[in-house]
């Protein structure tokens, strides 16, 4: 249900691209700016996993610098039959991790300073385990392919809503067609977050439940969860960038308004479907 979930939503953003695209230039508008949403998705392709790592500042390290965590996603790495990713290091008290890359045999997962100190190994196993699974279902990529899709869309509605500002107004007609675009503009970006927000919270789910499946251990990761959820309120991450959010484990901010347009599903409920797992096993 979560693939099949994913795969429609991405089909309605797509759609509500194509949409756009039409309504500002017809047919060849649609086309060309599809065209355009696939070369920022070449782009983001290929990038997007040195942008972030740059962004935080993380540090690549070997088995001498961390031998517990090479240990453990390399064990991991073996037992979801993927090729062991490169391991950064984030110095940052927050407690967090990721993943990035653009296939399971380029990704990378960092895991922050403050992770490292809080976690017994077997919960550090559970959220490596949960990373390794968004590497193994290319989560990574489709997230890139749904900010860059989300991203054009806003880019084309704040081309409609230039358009209908300092459009002619001499008759009825043209007000009712500024009024549309300007609500289509208004709209569009608003049901693409949704769109986005949706799609990022079914991943999560998914991978926690293939991270349990990994590491044979859901109640390990559920008890990290429960702990990163709580350390995040005392000390949220300082430098993080809303557009990276999704890529964290747990939302890195601390709270409050952010958490209605959270890429994350709620904490609780994300520890409830690992319980029912871990029951049915």
């Amino acid at each position: 249900m979560n693939y099949l979930k994913t795969t429609l939503l991405l089909g309605l953003l797509t759609a509500l691209l194509v949409l756009l695209g039409q309504f500002i230039g017809g047919t060849n508008g649609a086309v060309g700016f599809l065209f355009f949403a696939a070369i920022m998705n070449f782009v983001s392709y290929w990038f997007s996993d040195k942008l972030v790592l740059m962004i935080y500042r993380a540090k690549q390290v070997k088995e001498e610098d961390a031998p517990s965590l090479y240990k453990i996603v390399r064990r991991l790495s073996q037992q979801a039959s993927i090729p062991m990713p490169k391991i950064y290091i984030i110095d940052s008290p927050t407690p967090n991790a990721f993943a990035t890359g653009r296939s399971p045999k380029h990704a990378s997962v960092a895991a922050t300073t403050g992770i490292l100190k809080i976690l017994s190994e077997d919960e550090l196993e559970g959220v490596m385990a949960h990373e390794l699974a968004h590497v193994k279902n290319r989560d990574i990529l489709l997230a890139s392919i749904v900010a860059t899709i989300a991203g054009a869309i806003t880019m084309i509605a704040n081309t409609i809503q230039w358009g209908a500002m300092f459009g002619s107004s001499r008759d009825d007609d043209n007000r009712a067609g500024m009024f549309g675009a300007l609500l289509m503009a208004i709209l569009a970006p608003i049901a693409a977050m949704i769109i986005q927000l949706a799609i990022s919270r079914s991943r999560e789910y998914a991978a926690d439940l293939e991270g349990a499946r990994i590491s044979n251990k859901p109640l390990s990761l559920a008890r990290a969860l429960g702990k990163l959820e709580q350390s995040v309120k005392l000390i949220p991450m300082q430098n993080a960038n809303p557009s990276t959010a999704h890529l964290f484990i747990v939302n890195p901010f601390k709270g409050g308004l952010v958490n209605i347009f959270s890429t994350h599903p709620p904490i609780s409920e994300r520890i409830k479907r690992l319980e029912d797992f871990a029951r049915g096993l």
